[in-house]
């Protein structure tokens, strides 16, 4: 995601590095090289035009003070207009209402099935919600199978009229039916078609007009590019939607569309899709994407991520086994499972300030700890409690159940008592507990597990 982008910009940057002062002359060829980099990422030529004015504008009304170089100064300048482009602040779902409708609404493949079944999960894990998905794609061939398969999936209730071709009469019954029942929020899935077209735009208005949704949401796919914010516009031009779900994130995209939308439409960016899995549904928060683009990391999202996972009697728990050096590999196994439950492993490390450019290129398998745990998994719950029992005839049967080799479960052995022994260390200096930190710390994984090296 961006690291196209990411490139140009510090290649942009690259041209202000060493110089003294910031002058016309200097800061001409750097913002050139920004919007250059923003049409190469597949922003609108006056749109990428009037971002780099306003940066270059920005640069030259402010004095470099002598403990700021003129190159971290335009850094700066250029996250604030970045963050600003996009949006500024966060902005977050309308959810009022008995109960709460929100109308999906998009082209056909963009992704509103799935990610209304995400955003039910968001809503139901996240705010507490009981959440209704309601089937209105009446045409698409099994769309509305995928929904009950979805909505089974994510263990969000699912309601669907198949005797009945009117998708408005559908919507009206879901609601009846949410307040007969308790479902607090209704997701209305709608139907798409390859290219916008007067029928479809239609259709969608009547449900809007006759079920009045707290939040219209337009689902764009952002391997679309310009088409996405030309979508975006004539959809805003007919329904008014409130905010947008950027999908596909994850995959081959420029992501001109990301930073093209807000600016076009005037509407927020307000979740973006970042993977297949149903709980890769993250809020957008400009700020923070602007630092991704910048190759500055998100600790604050990794952050919240590490929290969502955190249970502090297990924290309480496993502190007291530090302190008398007793963690095992339970322990271990049960951290490693704290871990995956956050996510891909490459968009947690790229969450790291300096991460994301070291891991351009590296392939990282989302089963990255498959192998540990397969190895920890063919242990005994004795051998696991007390691993330096572990002779030769145990290694080879725990490699043969792993489907490693004893090199590799020598290897986890060795790197497990290493990160015993700094866990001591740290303890009895007093330094913080850090958990798998020890095992992380300068991708030493074992080889052939699927980290880089």
């Amino acid at each position: 995601m961006f690291d196209n982008l990411s490139d140009r910009f510090e290649k942009a940057f690259q041209r202000i590095k060493g110089e003294a002062t910031i002058s016309e002359a200097n800061i001409a060829e750097t913002t050139k090289e920004i919007r250059r980099a923003l049409v190469d990422a597949d922003v609108n030529y006056s749109i990428a035009k009037q971002f780099a004015n306003r940066v270059k504008e920005k640069a030259l009304g402010q004095e470099v003070l002598t403990s700021v170089k003129p190159g971290q100064l335009l850094v700066k300048i250029t996250k604030e207009e970045l963050a600003d482009f996009m949006g500024g602040q966060h902005a977050g779902l309308n959810i009022k209402g008995k109960p709460c409708v929100i109308l999906m609404s998009g082209l056909q493949g963009s992704g509103k099935t799935t990610h209304s079944a995400k955003l039910a999960l968001h809503l139901k894990s996240k705010h507490g919600k009981r959440p209704l998905l309601v089937a209105c794609d009446v045409y698409r061939p099994a769309a509305i199978d995928q929904l009950e398969v979805m909505g089974k999936r994510v263990g969000a209730d699912v309601f669907t009229q198949r005797d009945t071709k009117d998708p408005v009469a559908i919507a009206e019954g879901a609601l009846r039916h949410a307040r007969s029942h308790g479902n607090d929020t209704v997701i209305i899935d709608t139907a798409g078609r390859l290219a916008v077209d007067e029928a479809m735009m239609d259709e969608i208005a009547r449900i809007k007009d006759a079920v009045q949704p707290s939040e219209t949401l337009f689902v764009v796919d952002a391997m679309t590019g310009q088409d996405a914010v030309r979508t975006a516009q004539a959809f805003h031009d007919r329904i008014a939607f409130d905010g947008v779900i950027l999908t596909k994130l994850d995959g081959d995209t420029r992501g001109g569309a990301a930073l093209s939308i807000r600016e076009q439409t005037g509407k927020p960016i307000k979740f973006i899709g970042t993977g297949e899995k149903p709980d890769a549904l993250e809020a957008f928060h400009p700020d923070r994407m602007a630092q991704r683009i910048l190759g500055m990391g998100d600790v604050v999202t990794l952050v919240e991520k590490a929290q969502e996972q955190f249970d502090e009697a297990k924290a309480k728990k496993l502190e007291r086994k530090i302190r008398k050096n007793s963690f095992d590999f339970e322990d271990f196994l049960e951290q490693v499972q704290q871990i995956k439950k956050m996510g891909n492993v490459k968009d947690l490390l790229a969450m790291v300030p300096g991460m994301g450019k070291a891991l351009r290129g590296v392939d990282i398998d989302d089963d990255a700890f498959k192998h540990i745990e397969a190895i920890i998994r063919s242990m005994t719950p004795d051998e696991r409690q007390h691993p330096d029992k572990l002779n030769g005839s145990r290694k080879t049967r725990i490699a043969k159940g792993s489907g490693t080799s004893v090199q590799e479960v020598n290897q986890l052995l060795k790197q497990f008592a290493e990160m015993k022994k700094m866990m001591k260390m740290m303890n009895g200096g007093g330094g913080k507990r850090r958990g798998l930190g020890g095992m992380l710390g300068g991708n030493r994984m074992p080889g052939g597990m699927g980290m880089p090296r």
